[in-house]
């Protein structure tokens, strides 16, 4: 093939390729048709997120879906060997309960583990009484069928990527705000920042 046939041929391949990786972005970020968006707030019961789970906290004792009962929270999957999504958002949800105010004493967060082959309860222990993170962050973790049950019911993606030591896992960003009644109320993200997402949590714990 000529030489300026290689290069015409070489850079139409560069331009599809660039394309389908825009595609790809567009269809892994574009929200589903009818999903509810961060800051949306909702009443108890409009969406079908959250429900029955049975897994363990940092203590290393048996929990279930009444943890929710009697406070606001704020649900969050991730993982300690996370290297940048999830120490940003404990140290946004930090920053979150410093701009509530007093209303904070209301608030709980719950951070539940999509890697229980890693994440014992004494990890996340550990992991959780990190400088910069929130005080008193309730960490959960269990058997692999016991955290895919928790993920299914608050619609949570995360997968394994990788072998050995080394793997890593990916998994949806989304926070679920539930409301002292256990149902779920909006979702925020760490990119709204603090103010925003105090401004959210505030509007939703006025409406009940």
């Amino acid at each position: 093939m000529p030489r300026r046939s290689i290069l015409i041929f070489a850079g139409a391949c560069a331009v599809i390729a660039a394309a389908l990786i825009a595609v790809t972005l567009v269809l892994v970020n574009r929200p589903l048709a009818g999903a509810i968006q961060p800051g949306e707030v909702i009443t108890a019961g409009q969406a079908d997120v959250g429900g029955p789970f049975q897994l363990v906290d940092q203590q290393g004792r048996p929990v279930d879906e009444s943890l929710l009962q009697g406070r606001w929270s704020l649900v969050f999957f991730g993982f300690t060997y996370c290297p940048d999504f999830c120490p940003t958002t404990l140290q946004a949800l930090d920053a979150t309960k410093q701009q509530l105010g007093d209303r904070a004493d209301d608030l709980q967060i719950v951070f539940i583990s999509i890697d229980p082959e890693r994440d014992t309860p004494q990890m996340l222990k550990d992991y959780l009484s990190s400088d910069g993170f929130p005080e008193g962050v309730i960490g959960l973790t269990g058997t692999p069928a016991q955290v895919k049950a928790a993920a299914d019911a608050y619609k949570a993606f995360y997968q394994k990527v990788g072998e050995g030591e080394g793997y890593t896992m990916n998994h949806s960003l989304a926070v679920y705000l539930m409301g002292p009644d256990g149902q779920f109320r909006t979702t925020v993200a760490e990119e709204l920042g603090p103010e925003r997402t105090a401004a959210i949590i505030e509007r939703a714990m006025a409406q009940g």
